[in-house]
């Protein structure tokens, strides 16, 4: 009975790791592509000081947690108490990775308000120009998340810019809703949407759901890894 507990907890092990090695592999992705994206991101990266530092913190989260899962993958499957020394101080650095962030984010939390992003919207949107690379980066956001404005559509009625490059539409364009979300997605009707009709607008704003999205990911990362450790200490001490 023991020996089938203890083999059950070994496969729960690896499929913890596995998914940490997917998460690993998918932040060191993320991280990649903010920092080398042609489209917008990599400028504004490199102009914000927190960004930047925040970039690199992803990227080297993602290779942490790729090795991590690669490390503890190979210890449950073979039992190699080494490879599970390791995981565990990975684990730890991970954490204090982590603590680091927060407080960076603590230090720097002005310029992560929601009141901060919207003067900026306000100040800097300048709607479909493409050449511009914060409008760009924007449209991008609003595109892949599905939102519009930092806090909804509201946000458009007073940014000089975009009011006189488009002063025939009520929201741009990136708010519209499309039949796929992406750029290729089709419109599920253009001109009802630049006219105000709400029924073909996104209407939540882009700082709700990024925010509610990051507490999942958060969240979920957490209870993962209890998981984990509760059973590295439970195979430790068997």
């Amino acid at each position: 009975m023991e020996g089938d507990c203890l083999s059950c907890m070994k496969y729960l092990m690896f499929v913890f790791n596995f998914f940490i090695f997917l998460g690993g592999a998918c932040l060191l992705g993320v991280g990649i592509w903010v920092i080398v994206d042609p489209t917008g991101f990599r400028e504004i990266v490199a102009a914000n000081p927190l960004l930047f530092t925040g970039a690199y913190i992803m990227l080297a989260m993602g290779a942490m947690l790729f090795l991590l899962g690669f490390l503890g993958c190979c210890g449950a499957v073979r039992e190699n108490k080494c490879l599970l020394l390791f995981f565990f101080m990975f684990i730890l650095l991970i954490f204090l990775a982590e603590l680091s962030a927060a407080i960076l984010a603590f230090i720097f939390r002005e310029n992560l308000t929601r009141e901060f992003f919207t003067k900026e919207l306000k100040k800097h949107y300048q709607g479909n120009n493409e050449t511009d690379v914060f409008s760009s980066t924007w449209n991008s956001v609003m595109i892949t998340f599905g939102c519009c404005g930092v806090n909804g559509p509201e946000d458009f009625e007073k940014t000089p810019h975009f009011r006189l490059l488009h002063s025939d539409d009520v929201v741009p364009e990136a708010c519209c809703q499309r039949e796929l979300q992406s750029r290729d997605g089709a419109f599920v009707s253009k001109e009802d949407c630049l006219m105000g009709k709400d029924m073909y607008q996104n209407r939540q704003g882009c700082y709700t759901v990024i925010l509610n999205s990051f507490e999942t990911y958060v969240y979920l990362a957490g209870a993962l890894a209890i998981g984990v450790l509760a059973i590295e200490g439970h195979l430790f001490r068997v």
